[in-house]
């Protein structure tokens, strides 16, 4: 198991916000600063590598690996929900993958109401890579833990997603009547 009293803290941490807090006290905080940190050191660092290796911008590789995995392609509101970004910035995404080379948008069934975008072979070849390249990053940047731990995090991190999913409001934001 990893001491995180022997990491150090970085300054722009998070986590400062509750430096010295007592084991046990404001664990839910303290646990959600934690993850927050965790994906923003590991996300600055993978945005970082994207656009020096590939000139490309996290949310144009999370938009490419939500096509790889619908090769027929997905509607652009569909895509927009997977991404979790608005209509307008899937649309803009879309457009500058397309002028590169590496998507393809069409109307669905002749209807020019609806267009799916695909990635075309280029688009598939380039994610590919990139794909590769940020599995090789995440190992490398996790090197330091061993397997055991992982599964470890994975699994406790799993109960807090269970809790937090069965505490969740309804989905149209408005408290229950």
């Amino acid at each position: 198991m990893i001491d995180d009293r022997a990491a150090a803290t970085p300054p722009e941490d998070l986590e400062i916000l509750v430096h010295g807090e007592r084991r046990g006290r404001k664990a839910q905080l303290r646990l959600w600063l934690r993850m927050l940190s965790i994906t923003k050191l590991v996300g600055q660092e993978i945005r970082r590598r994207l656009r020096v290796e590939f000139d490309a911008t996290l949310p144009q590789f999370d938009l490419l690996a939500q096509l790889d995995r619908e090769p027929a392609g997905l509607r652009l509101g569909d895509l927009s929900r997977r991404a979790m970004v608005t209509n307008a910035n899937v649309t803009g995404l879309a457009e500058r993958l397309e002028a590169d080379g590496l998507v393809e948008r069409a109307p669905l069934d002749g209807d020019r109401r609806v267009v799916v975008a695909r990635l075309t072979p280029l688009g598939r070849a380039r994610f590919g890579a990139m794909a590769k390249a940020h599995e090789g990053w995440l190992r490398e940047l996790m090197g330091d833990v061993d397997e055991a731990t992982l599964d470890d995090a994975l699994r406790l991190l799993g109960a807090v997603k269970a809790s937090a999913t069965r505490k969740l409001g309804p989905p149209d934001g408005r408290p229950d009547a």
